[in-house]
């Protein structure tokens, strides 16, 4: 049996998601593509692993999938995505929100360990849904990396990603072995 999501829900959030983040002029970093193509592709793989698993929110994945950067990188707040998409929607986005203000006094790659770490735990407070997003989002990013990244980023970002399989991996069993996959056929390895 797969975990049933709405359309209606999905359109809503997606239109939603994509003027947020077209606001902004938002690209998919290192491209000329606009940003809808990232969380599209979120979305695409946490609707696939609905497809696998059941006894899901598929309406609560799906849209915290598409949604899951607009507090992050737009003008968009948690209010407002609890005025829009209720509660829960709106606690899964923001356990997505990275919290900036997290060792603002150390080195960028302490910095951001701490930041990875503090977010992680706040997924693992929500449901497994939420976990999966962070997942596929995770899947969708270990493309072959910029060509400006050093080999040195290169391996911290898979060091990321081994950390968030870790973590995260019981959530679904379909996504954690994209990643898995994804992880070990990453430049680096």
């Amino acid at each position: 049996m797969t975990s049933v999501w709405s359309q209606n829900l999905y359109i809503i959030a997606y239109r939603f998601a994509a003027e947020a983040h077209w606001k902004k002029k938002q690209l998919v970093p290192g491209t000329d593509i606009p940003y809808l193509m990232h969380f599209s592709l979120v979305a695409m793989e946490v609707i696939a692993a609905l497809e696998k698993e059941s006894n899901l929110d598929g309406n609560l994945a799906v849209q915290c999938a598409l949604l899951h950067d607009t507090i992050e990188d737009t003008d968009t707040s948690y209010e407002q995505l609890v005025e829009r998409f209720g509660g829960a929607v709106a606690d899964g986005v923001m356990a997505l929100t990275k919290d900036e203000s997290i060792g603002d006094n150390l080195a960028k790659r302490n910095k951001k360990e701490l930041r990875m770490a503090d977010s992680l735990e706040k997924i693992r407070q929500e449901p497994r849904e939420i976990w999966m997003v962070k997942m596929a989002d995770r899947i969708t990013n270990l493309q072959p990396p910029p060509k400006d990244w050093t080999q040195e980023k290169i391996y911290h970002y898979r060091e990321e990603a081994i950390i968030i399989y870790d973590r995260l991996k019981e959530a679904s069993s379909y996504l954690a072995a994209r990643l898995f996959k994804k992880i070990n056929d990453y430049p680096g390895t």
